[in-house]
């Protein structure tokens, strides 16, 4: 294939990977980016959210080599601690064999996907570059910097729009096409980062290797490790108060706890293993923002050869199974084998979306399931009698049983759409068998393996 000169917007987790694929096949790209350098800048508080890599995102990043520099900044989680509001707590194995998922700081990943995509001299990353327009029938992009306000136009043979789920790329799809399909739908939860600073010495205060969630039924707190010692909390909690809350509950929402002493009761009350860790809970819950989670699906993901759309611009997730990041990266890793097999990119393109669109639309929809598990089911002890029997079957019949999230998580080779389909298929099962009559007394035994085994 020749070399091509190649656009991309965005120079985010995915924006940084591909350039680095394009690259090593010898294209000359240039990245714009509407922010500053981040490696320069301090990180806008509020905005490092952790990250889970998994299988998918290790074979993208370790397909161009780079598996080995990542590792040096992320730590393996090999399951998940559950906190009750009593105190108790009870781990959940992600896996067999020291099966893990590796916990890495958004920030601290994207300086160092930049850092090694500049390492090449085919690449150009330009920051403070916002994307104004983009003529999709012949190419050209505008640029307008955010520190000068000089607009700039950029020529090239391909645009590649990589710039996350509020895509200026996908709204010119959206302004210049017809019948372009679009929808996105917001949760009723929102996030805001808190923290768990290290000890004096340094020390986790946590168990160091887990993801630490606290569900609380309708919301949740978690917990992710970061290599200095300290854990990045998420709160996913409702906006606003449900119209039909019930007595007491109303003011379990961002619109309720209105000042610090509220925060502070709040905590005190829901999470009351956790408050004693966060000696910045007030400040952090009032100074950093309040995040939107918001899934966005749209068709098709190019017009002819001139622009695609690859990761979060394509399809935005919510981040209830981790794989929003290891989903954009298995778009990098598709989308470069793909080239090696087709030199028409306008048929590329059109290829790379249709293959992508039906696991993407998958995916995003087991995320949102996944929400509704993590934080009303993991604490329910006839959700976790499910799992331990779905766990069992799974150890003796590997060939005939595989969990959902298994398959999700650990193996990259089961395309999501695949996943989901078997996921359904075992809900359906795992429904029937907890209406027997005693399952919890009979869980482990024949009958119960029998009845699984004809089903499937």
């Amino acid at each position: 294939m020749s070399q091509k000169n190649i656009t991309l917007i965005g120079s985010g987790l995915v924006g940084s990977l591909l350039a680095i694929y394009l690259a090593k096949r010898g294209h000359k790209v240039n990245v714009f980016e509407r922010r500053g350098d981040m490696r320069a800048e301090n990180i806008s508080a509020g905005r490092s959210i952790n990250l889970a890599l998994s299988d998918r995102g290790w074979k993208g990043l370790e397909a161009v080599g780079i598996g080995d520099e990542i590792r040096k900044v992320a730590i393996p989680m090999y399951g998940r601690i559950i906190h009750t509001i009593t105190g108790e707590i009870n781990y959940q194995p992600y896996g067999k064999d020291k099966q893990a998922i590796w916990s890495v700081s958004r920030g601290g990943l994207n300086c160092e996907l930049m850092t090694l995509a500049e390492r090449n001299e085919n690449v150009k990353i330009h920051f403070n570059e916002r994307c104004s327009n983009v003529d999709i029938r012949s190419g050209k992009a505008e640029f307008e910097n955010q520190l000068t306000q000089k607009k700039r136009f950029q020529e090239s043979d391909h645009v590649i729009g990589t710039d996350g789920g509020f895509s200026a790329a996908r709204l010119q799809l959206q302004l210049q096409t017809d019948r372009f399909e679009y929808s996105q739908h917001y949760l009723e939860h929102g996030y805001k980062e808190l923290s768990i600073p290290a000890g004096k010495n340094g020390e986790f205060l946590l168990e160091k290797n887990a993801l630490h969630i606290w569900p609380r039924g309708g919301y949740m707190l978690i917990a992710l490790p970061n290599i200095d010692g300290s854990f990045t909390c998420t709160l996913f909690f409702p906006f606003e108060a449900r119209q039909n809350e019930s007595a007491g509950q109303g003011d379990h929402s961002f619109a309720a706890l209105s000042d610090k002493k509220k925060v502070k009761a709040f905590f005190e009350k829901i999470f009351p293993d956790a408050l004693p860790l966060m000696p910045t809970l007030e400040d952090d819950f009032f100074n950093n923002p309040t995040g939107s989670l918001v899934t966005v699906k749209c068709s098709p993901w190019n017009f002819k050869d001139k622009l695609l759309l690859i990761g979060d611009a394509a399809h935005a997730i919510v981040p209830f199974y981790g794989q929003g990041m290891n989903c954009g990266f298995e778009d990098c890793r598709v989308f470069d084998e793909m080239i090696s097999k087709e030199n028409d990119w306008e048929k590329l393109f059109s290829a790379f979306g249709k293959s992508r669109k039906p696991n993407s639309d998958a995916i995003a929809d087991m995320a949102v399931e996944n929400f509704i598990e993590m934080r009303d089911l993991v604490g329910d002890k006839k959700f976790l009698l499910r799992k331990k029997i779905e766990a069992l079957i799974n150890q003796k019949h590997p060939d005939k049983w595989t969990p959902q999230y298994t398959l999700v998580t650990f193996s990259p080779d089961v395309p999501y759409s695949e996943a989901q389909r078997h996921g359904i298929q075992h809900n359906a099962i795992m429904d029937k068998v907890m209406e027997i009559p005693g399952i919890e007394e009979k869980w482990d035994s024949p009958e119960v393996e029998g009845f699984i085994l004809k089903m499937l």
